[in-house]
């Protein structure tokens, strides 16, 4: 008698993709990833170990507007109300930035940086496109432009 195997089948699939779901091709972890990239090389490149990037791109608006409502700072930025709130507490504890009643609206406060913080900024906006151009080093100037376009139509 001869003792042949069966071959075991393999269970089907459950309906849906071929593949399996891989975590290292999702848009969120992805995006995560190249954020710690951009964030660590910011941290060695910009030239304050003490300033943080949301710290760092408030300074940048507050430099370019002059004077801003810490609502609208934080919507030029991209940070929600509570963040922003720590970002503006922790940059006036370090006497950088400035703040004072709007006149015409008395529950809006206005910001501006003080001398010290137009000092630092104005330092650092020097080491600004060096951590962009580190950051997108591994692509092609061709790709790099495509992937700040693409990204830019997403948010």
């Amino acid at each position: 008698m001869r003792n042949v195997a069966k071959k075991q089948q393999e269970p089907k699939a459950a309906a849906g993709p071929s593949r399996p779901y891989r975590i290292e091709e999702q848009i969120g972890y992805l995006l995560r990833r190249a954020h710690q990239r951009a964030s660590a090389i910011f941290q060695i490149s910009i030239g304050d170990p003490n300033i943080t990037p949301t710290q760092y791109s408030s300074m940048v608006k507050l430099n370019e507007y002059r004077e801003l409502s810490q609502n609208l700072l934080g919507r030029l930025v991209g940070m929600d109300k509570a963040t922003m709130q720590g970002v503006v507490r922790r940059l006036k504890e370090r006497g950088l930035v400035d703040s004072r009643p709007d006149p015409g609206d008395a529950r809006r406060t206005l910001l501006s940086l003080t001398t010290e913080g137009q000092r630092i900024v104005n330092k650092l906006l020097v080491n600004g496109p060096a951590v962009t151009r580190e950051t997108l080093k591994p692509l092609n100037g061709a790709e790099q432009r495509q992937l700040l376009e693409l990204l830019s139509r997403i948010i």
